[in-house]
């Protein structure tokens, strides 16, 4: 027997079951019991067991046909926050893949920067060099602080020279030939110990030239540029 015929006949016997109770209800002069129930209870009693057999069927398939409309509901709506969970995970997957990609992206950038900078670095000075190298003076056999000067000015790169001689004025007034008697330092940057300037040419006690180019070189290597080492001088008094 189905769900809906229990149903059907628990509805029945319940009905049967007060009918009876109201007619003896009724026997007995009980003034509890009204007509109106009489009525209702035969009423309904009546429409039960009208009720064919193949209605009580498409009741069942009506019932069953709910039952599948709900579960197709629960259905959409546990696949609808699936949907949406796994939009949610995709989502903060690509914000972090833009992010890496950012970053990433930042990083060349910086990295390109420092390569553009030291490139131009190196230009800058692979262009003093050239320019000292390219320098060329009939050797003296004494200079006076003007030509000294002068050949400092073919040498050292117009935006550097007044740095370059701020520190030559310091360190020896130009005088290519000075020397520290306590220290031993030599020359127009005053190396320590003079003989460093060999580096540059053997004649570097007698020519100006060499000393420049010496000098110059180690203010570029050391502090980057004249101005550089002028502005270490100017903090320490010495560089």
């Amino acid at each position: 027997m189905s769900r809906i015929s229990v149903r059907g006949f628990a509805v029945a016997s319940a009905t049967a079951v007060t009918t009876v109770g109201a007619v003896v209800g009724v026997a007995s002069g009980d003034p509890q019991v009204s007509d109106a129930n009489l009525e209702a209870t035969a009423a309904d009693t009546t429409l039960l067991a009208d009720i064919p057999a193949g209605q009580q069927a498409q009741v069942q398939t009506a019932s069953l046909a709910q039952q599948a409309d709900a579960q197709a509901s629960a259905a959409d709506a546990t696949a609808k926050k699936s949907a949406e969970e796994s939009a949610r995970m995709q989502a903060a997957k690509d914000a972090k893949s833009k992010k890496a990609a950012a970053e990433d992206k930042a990083e060349q950038e910086r990295l390109e920067k420092e390569k553009a900078e030291q490139a131009e670095k190196d230009a800058e000075r692979a262009s003093r060099d050239e320019v000292r190298s390219s320098a060329s003076f009939t050797q003296q056999s004494s200079y006076t602080v003007a030509e000294v000067q002068a050949m400092a000015r073919q040498m050292v790169p117009a935006d550097q020279f007044q740095c370059f001689s701020n520190i030559v004025n310091h360190e020896s007034t130009w005088n290519y030939q000075a020397q520290n008697a306590s220290s031993g330092a030599y020359g127009l940057v005053q190396a320590l110990p003079g003989s460093k300037m060999s580096s540059a040419g053997a004649d570097w006690q007698t020519n100006p030239a060499t000393q420049i180019k010496w000098g110059l070189n180690y203010m570029n290597d050391r502090y980057d540029s004249p101005c550089g080492a002028w502005s270490f001088w100017q903090a320490n008094n010495w560089y």
